[in-house]
């Protein structure tokens, strides 16, 4: 058994797809296969269940599986300190975050923290927040960009970089009649709502609902926020959504506020680790470069100046009631 292996047999546990595994390892099946037979031969037990149609991971694999991710974080984290007395640190951070984020401040953070460590290879994966927390568990990424949720797992270190209210958004120009804003169940029954699969602004947008004993209309349920303002900006409802997300659409001249705002708790995002690998130099230190500043977004009106993360350019862009990143020293 050595790290390769372990590291093929946790690639086929995320895709649980052997030509799919395969590819990801630059690897053919057959190798792939002949690398899972030696693992079992070498525990005398199967690691997986196959049939046409499917894999499955056997309990002896979820075993092997924790212990192949404890195995190589730490081998990860004993290279980083070997590295410490050499002048440029070298190695690997696997990160994740939503497709706002990647355009965003991580722009600058990620900008930041290779001009001083050139020589560390940022894997970066981009895809619906609500799993950020789910994939930094698993082992499958070291930091993720999440939304502080709210009861954080034990084994979770968050750090705060974004401070974001929630709005409720429409069509610029609603299909609906807009009769005067009233802010009754009633009212807030007639609109179609378009909502995320999950995640802390569902959360936060169901528990209004069941406070105000409103039965929502759903139009749809997506996969992250982009798609809410989207959807929305096509005429098909309301929806929450991050003012960080508004505020970097390239649809936000297409949506508006709600006259009416309902008071929800504000949206905080962060880098999220697992206690332990705070033990890698290489996470510590991309930390460190995060926690210069705190952004902070408000609602403001016409002409907006935004002074970028880790940045002192500002650029004035125009929008109409979206949000400003507005820069608070920690």
């Amino acid at each position: 058994m050595d790290f390769n292996q372990l590291r093929q047999f946790l690639t086929l546990t995320q895709t649980l797809h052997f030509h799919r595994a395969a590819e990801l390892c630059h690897v053919s099946p057959s190798t792939l296969s002949r690398c899972i037979q030696q693992l079992e031969t070498e525990l005398g037990t199967e690691l997986f269940t196959r049939d046409n149609r499917s894999v499955a991971l056997t309990q002896a694999g979820v075993l092997l599986a924790e212990f192949a991710r404890e195995a190589l974080q730490q081998w990860d984290v004993l290279k980083d300190n070997v590295q410490l007395s050499a002048t440029n640190l070298r190695g690997a951070l696997s990160l994740y975050c939503s497709v706002t984020a990647s355009y965003s401040f991580l722009y600058d953070i990620l900008s930041d923290f290779r001009e001083q460590h050139p020589l560390i290879e940022i894997k970066l994966h981009t895809g619906d927040p609500a799993l950020a927390l789910e994939r930094v568990m698993a082992g499958n990424e070291d930091v993720a960009i999440a939304a502080r949720q709210e009861v954080m797992p034990q084994e979770i270190d968050f750090k705060r970089i974004v401070y974001s209210p929630l709005v409720l958004i429409q069509p610029l120009r609603p299909a609906w009649p807009q009769d005067e804003p009233r802010d009754t169940k009633e009212y807030w029954q007639t609109f179609s709502y378009i909502v995320s699969e999950r995640g802390v602004a569902r959360e936060r947008l169901d528990a209004w609902f069941r406070q105000n004993q409103i039965t929502p209309k759903i139009y749809a349920q997506v996969a992250g926020h982009e798609a809410i303002v989207s959807m929305v900006s096509l005429g098909l409802g309301v929806g929450l959504v991050p003012q960080i997300v508004l505020a970097n659409s390239p649809l936000a001249a297409r949506v508006q506020p709600h006259p009416i705002q309902p008071e929800f708790k504000p949206y905080e995002v962060g880098l999220c680790v697992l206690t332990k690998r705070l033990k890698s130099p290489i996470v510590r230190l991309f930390g460190s470069r995060s926690n210069r500043s705190e952004v902070v977004y408000s609602t403001l009106n016409g002409r907006v100046s935004r002074m970028n993360f880790g940045s002192r350019k500002s650029a004035a862009i125009n929008a109409a009631n979206i949000a400003s990143p507005v820069r608070r020293p920690k």
